[in-house]
């Protein structure tokens, strides 16, 4: 893959290139040197060279989770045991 270089142009916000920025620094590279290491392993691995979950719920999606479990846990809160019995009271 030796040959003639490129530019090519990344937006990236600010904060994040500047983090990105030390953090290679201590490594010994810059950003560029990064990207090409980057998409030289992606080409290798044919993929994105790291698995890309979101496995780790957002702060909405904890808020919704704790506000479900309290809900749960409450008995004053009515449940019900199948859609057929909600869906006849909210009917009545």
């Amino acid at each position: 893959m030796a040959g003639t270089t490129s530019n090519i142009s990344i937006r990236m916000d600010a904060d994040l290139k500047a983090a990105a920025e030390a953090l290679y620094s201590e490594l010994g590279m810059n950003l560029s040197t990064a990207f090409n290491i980057f998409v030289r392993q992606s080409l290798r691995e044919g993929g994105i060279p790291f698995k890309i979950t979101t496995d780790v719920p957002n702060r909405e999606t904890i808020a919704a989770m704790l506000e479900a479990e309290r809900i749960a846990a409450d008995p004053s809160v009515k449940g019900y045991s199948d859609v057929d019995e909600l869906l006849a009271e909210l009917n009545s």
